[in-house]
């Protein structure tokens, strides 16, 4: 396994991160597998370990605490905070006074003194960045955090949150992690490029598009929209929406290309998100050991220049071939109101 430095911290990561999303009540409720998956990855040296508090609502953080008993040293540590966390207001976003509450019960969940890398999960309108960052400021000086990321953010939002923090004196963002893979690659166009000015390490999420470059969905196949993700949001994957058809249009070449080089899908899938030089590392979140021993077997895998234009030319730098499930959308495209003027004043004349 390589290693990379992340965000100029000093702190060596490994290029792939054990993503732990799917454990708990969402994924794989077994703690003890679990566990032994947690073990498997840092056994063939990953050291890298990425969750969050809602993740299972907690459950995710307690099975990763119990897991890193007797090796919490050897770990980088990373986790999040912004989202809803029980019933009730102010149990969510990225206020001071949630922060401080939430990063004391991720400390609890994850029996740890501190955490190497605590992110926030995503873009909150409703607080000044500058009130989020010197909160998280003031926790990297008490100790309990060692540094401190984003998840999601649009490049215009990293790059005021940099300007803050230089016009105040504050600590500044370190990481940014956003979705990557095959089938979306629109952080290629600004985010990316705005993490290498910053000097910003970029841990990016689901380079398997939720489950779309597993193999598992392709063209002219029955899929079953009652199990798995495909029954938690059937519109992600039902092959009639035109955006799906799309997706599987695309898998059905991608696949050509792995067989082409002796890989599978999968492996192509990570390989492409690793080969990026503003990628640190690549999250990884496998629900069974089965799924861990798959992503680990392709590791190794180098793509060369002539495999990575035959990608190009499939899905183009820069785009998306679909929004990316679960990423932010920002209120100005979500609210009508803030994208139309009043109907007496929206003509020219």
């Amino acid at each position: 396994m390589h290693y990379r430095v992340l965000g100029g911290t000093g702190i060596e990561v490994s290029a792939h991160c054990l993503g732990t999303m799917m454990f708990g009540a969402v994924g794989n409720p077994d703690h003890d597998e679990c566990a032994r998956i947690i073990h498997t990855a840092l056994d063939q040296g990953i050291n890298f370990v990425d969750t969050a508090d809602m993740y299972s609502a907690g459950e995710s953080e307690e099975i990763v605490g119990k897991a890193l008993r007797g090796r919490r040293d050897d770990v980088v540590l990373a986790t999040k905070v912004h989202f809803q966390m029980g019933e009730g207001p102010n149990r969510s976003g990225n206020s001071r006074r949630w922060i401080i509450k939430e990063v004391e019960e991720s400390l609890r969940r994850l029996r740890t003194d501190w955490i190497d890398l605590y992110q926030i999960h995503r873009p909150d309108h409703t607080t000044d960045i500058e009130e989020t960052l010197s909160t998280l400021s003031d926790l990297v000086r008490q100790g309990k955090i060692r540094a401190f990321g984003c998840s999601t953010f649009p490049a215009e939002e990293i790059v005021e949150a940099h300007h803050v923090a230089e016009r105040r004196g504050l600590l500044r963002f370190r990481t940014e992690q956003p979705p990557y893979s095959l089938l979306a690659r629109g952080i290629e166009t600004s985010v990316l490029p705005v993490c290498q000015r910053l000097g910003m390490g970029v841990l990016t999420w689901s380079p398997l598009a939720s489950g779309f470059l597993t193999g598992k969905y392709r063209k002219g196949r029955p899929i079953d929209l009652t199990t798995g993700r495909a029954a938690l949001t059937p519109a992600r994957f039902d092959p009639s929406l035109p955006v799906n058809a799309t997706k599987l249009d695309i898998v059905e070449q991608l696949v050509e290309v792995a067989d082409g080089i002796g890989c599978s899908l999968p492996e192509l899938a990570v390989a492409f998100t690793v080969a990026h030089p503003g990628v640190t590392s690549v999250i990884v979140g496998p629900r069974t050991m089965n799924q861990l021993e798959t992503l680990l077997k392709g590791a190794s895998l180098t793509l060369d220049d002539a495999t990575l234009d035959r990608i190009d030319e499939i899905v183009p730098p820069g785009t998306n071939a679909y929004q990316p499930d679960g990423a932010w959308r920002p209120p100005v495209l979500a609210d009508t109101a803030r994208r139309r003027r009043p109907l007496t004043n929206r003509s020219a004349a």
